[in-house]
Parts: C-alpha cells; structure tokens; sequence
C-alpha cells in the first residue's frame, strides 16, 4: 500500500514499512484520514501475526500496572519508590541474556550497589521503621514490587527486541501495545467488577483525585519520552533521584512516615547507584581513570576549539530503564 508523506503526497513503501510520521500526533488531516485507515487496517489487522507479537509485552504490562498498584497498597510510598528501582537490575540482566549485551564493571558495581540498598530499605521495613496502617502487608508488597520489576524487565527488553528486529515505527508500536492493554484490561475489569460496572456505570467512582492520577500517568509517560529524548542519562538519573526524595518528604508529611538512619542509608545507596549506572560509557571511564590518577591538570591550549562533549546514546533501550510502558522515543 501507500505511505502517506508529510506533504499529503503518497510513496511506495516496501512490505512491512511504515510511514514514519504516518501516526505522529498532527499528521493526518481530513483528506488523509481515509490513508490512515486504509494503513492502520493492513498494518494492524492483515499482517495480523506482525501485531500478535505485541501480546505478549502487552500482556506483562497489564500485569504489571495491577501489580504495582497492589505494592503501592502494601508499603509506604518512599518504601516502594525505592524498591522499584530493582527494574533497573531487571532490564539490565535480561539485556544480558536475551540481548547479548555487555554491562562494563561501573555498571555491575552499581547493580549491585542497587541490590545493597534495597535490601537495606526492606530490612528497615521489616524491623518495623515507624507505624503503618494495619491494613497494609509488607510482604505481599514485596513480593508485588518484585514481580513488577522482573514483567517490567523483561517485557522492555522484549519490545527492544521486536523493534529492533522490525521496520514497524515506534508509534505503530504502541498503538498495538494498546490495542492488547485496553482489551486485557477490560476482560480483568469484567472479570473482576463487571456486576459493579453494569449497576453503577463504567466511571462510578473517579473522583477528581482518581482523575488527577489518571492524567498524572500520561503526562509522566509524555514527559519522560522528552527528557529521553531530548537529555541525557545523567539528567534521568537525578529526576529518579529527585523523584525518590520528593516520595520520602510526600510520605513524611501526609503519611507520618517516619526515616530512620537505616532507611537513610539504604535509600543514599540506591540513588547512588542510579546515578552511576546512568554515567555514559566515555564519562564512566574518564572518571575512574581521573580517580586513579588524581586531579586532571591540561589545559586546552590557547586558540583550541574545545574537545566534544560526552554524548549520551539513545538507542539502547535495555540501558534506558527510565523509559515509560509504552511511550519510546525514535
């Protein structure tokens, strides 16, 4: 069939290609909307073993959405902040066995600085770090918290995978992502409420609390596909950072949660370790040779244009665990 070009003109495409601006947000205008359809038909439904594909990833995502809403139930809200960034651990280690990629020793220093911290956090948990409801199980949220960071993992890694391996555009992607979430999710929502739903209406309950976490979700996907896209890795590291401090003062205030040194110390750990693992390659070695050679004293001579800077790649998915479930970047 034919792709729709920016300028409303068509092109050959080969089989399997898509337009790259075919489903960006804009670009299909009223004459075009008959095009879009036409390729959404043949590229969702006729090659329908292409789409099949986004079930599995689909599936895990769904999954994990529920599980970390049953981890949130279960452990204070610094707890899980903390907790969850195990999915960095996770993604790493399937990169490895399913991608073949190499992690240099920075980065499995800091994973393993990351596994130290949060196991600090949770023996805290454990020892009982300050009154919690009694309705909450910490262990059911440990439990929760580590199967979402293992679906997480490994459903990335997948959909790395089936990018990598295919001519299909990032938003032909997630738009089957969501066509599998939405249907997963409603079978879930019927298979759980569905007598509730049908007596008392689909939006029964969304107050504007309930919609206020709604929209927070989306614009914190949007949002951190542009800070992917258009920052580095340090810079994500420290809004995962900032984000694990801003839970702890959130919990402190509202929830009375209280931060002993042990919590301290195991929560310096994981942001540590974020940081670390977040350093480019090239920035990685520059700092480790300059700790082991002392204070760097050269000078750009005179006249010199200065050297380039340390580039942050993005195209590696697997070492972008910051990125959101269905929102990537090109």
């Amino acid at each position: 069939m034919a792709a729709v070009g920016s300028g409303g003109s068509t092109a050959a495409a080969a089989p399997g290609a898509v337009s790259a601006g075919a489903l960006e947000p804009g670009t299909a205008s009223v004459g075009n909307v008959k095009h879009l359809a036409l390729f959404l038909h043949e590229a969702v439904l006729v090659r329908y073993v292409d789409t099949l594909k986004l079930a599995v990833p689909s599936l895990i995502y769904t999954l994990q959405n529920n599980l970390q809403y049953v981890a949130i139930s279960n452990l204070p809200a610094a707890t899980f902040q903390v907790t969850y960034q195990l999915k960095i651990l996770t993604t790493a280690l399937f990169s490895v066995l399913m991608l073949n990629r190499s992690l240099s020793r920075l980065q499995w220093a800091s994973l393993l600085l990351l596994f130290t911290g949060v196991a600090i956090v949770q023996a805290q948990q454990a020892g009982g770090g300050g009154p919690r409801p009694l309705d909450q199980n910490p262990g059911a949220g440990l439990v929760a918290v580590v199967a979402s960071c293992l679906s997480s993992g490994f459903a990335g890694v997948y959909f790395e995978k089936i990018l990598k391996g295919s001519s299909g555009s990032v938003w032909l992607r997630n738009l089957q992502l969501g066509l599998f979430g939405t249907a997963l999710g409603l079978v879930g929502l019927w298979w759980a409420e569905g007598t509730a739903v049908a007596r008392r209406g689909f939006f029964f309950g969304y107050t504007p609390a309930v919609w206020g976490v709604v929209l927070n979700q989306a614009f914190g996907g949007l949002l951190v596909a542009v800070v992917v896209k258009y920052a580095d890795n340090i810079l994500k590291g420290f809004a995962t950072s900032l984000s694990i401090l801003l839970s702890t003062v959130a919990s402190i205030r509202l929830f009375g949660f209280h931060v002993d040194p042990l919590f301290a110390l195991g929560a310096g750990l994981v942001i540590g370790a974020v940081y670390l693992y977040s350093l480019p390659r090239g920035a990685a070695k520059a700092t480790a040779s300059a700790s082991a050679s002392g204070p760097c004293t050269h000078q750009q001579p005179p006249g010199q244009p200065p050297p380039p800077k340390l580039s942050s790649h993005h195209g590696d998915l697997s070492t972008e665990p910051f990125l959101p479930k269905s929102v990537l970047v090109k």
